[in-house]
């Protein structure tokens, strides 16, 4: 195996590129990202690592702007997922200056994963260590959700979650509760209660995200406390249901 994960170009006998697998791996050790598809809105759920207690945490984003209408959220290398940012602003910019109109979510993914799959198949650099959720409105107004990789594949989804050693888990959890009506409170709803699965000191250590037509707007801690509050004290009532009967 050492005779192929060393040059990104060289695939293993079975097919292999151990380079991007290990950008893939760099995913997961990055921190959970959700986003749940709701009739009107997409919700983007951030997991919050520790940090210092002297950094000044509003410097620390995993949710970025990339145009008016689109927002994405990283799993993966930040500073990997700054550069790939900034080369997305500057791509929606060109798509406005040429074609005088917004880019599609659809397009600003397709490029992502582009300029992802770009840096897979030639020497002297690396695969970038990060994956992205974009949300946004198609022109009909109806809400995406795509998600890139760093092997350069992309695709739309209902929901997904990234990043994290759970990610797999809270799929199936994101799997077993979605819907296709879902209204904005109950997506926000399925967001946090997925977070919970992995978060391990509770709301505080997360972040949500709401991308309506309009913008979007990012929820209060103490908002986020509150539906917390509220899912803990609903499985508490049927938990004590269940062992009552």
């Amino acid at each position: 195996m050492s005779r192929y994960d060393r040059a990104i170009t060289v695939f293993s006998p079975d097919g292999h590129l151990f380079q991007v697998e290990y950008a893939i791996n760099a995913v997961k050790a990055g921190s959970a990202v959700v986003g749940v598809r709701g009739t009107d809105c997409v919700v983007l759920g951030v997991e919050r690592r520790a940090t210092a207690k002297l950094r000044e945490t509003r410097t620390i984003r995993k949710v970025l702007q990339i145009d008016d209408h689109i927002t994405a959220a990283f799993a993966g290398l930040t500073a990997d997922a700054r550069v790939l940012t900034s080369k997305a602003r500057v791509e929606c910019q060109s798509y406005r200056l040429t074609c005088e109109d917004a880019p599609s979510v659809e397009y600003v993914a397709r490029f992502l994963a582009t300029t992802q799959q770009r840096y897979t198949q030639r020497g002297g650099v690396r695969p970038f260590g990060v994956s992205a959720l974009l949300a946004g409105f198609s022109p009909d107004g109806t809400p995406q959700l795509f998600q890139t990789d760093p092997a350069g594949t992309y695709s739309e989804w209902k929901a997904n979650a990234i990043g994290g050693k759970n990610s797999k888990n809270m799929r199936e959890f994101l799997e077993n509760n979605w819907a296709a009506d879902l209204a904005e409170p109950d997506a926000i709803r399925l967001t946090v209660k997925t977070l919970l699965e992995v978060v391990d000191s509770g709301s505080s250590n997360m972040g949500v995200v709401i991308v309506r037509p309009d913008g979007a707007s990012e929820m209060s801690e103490d908002e986020v406390n509150a539906i917390s509050a509220e899912i803990k004290d609903a499985e508490g009532e049927g938990a004590g249901e269940a062992k009552a009967d």
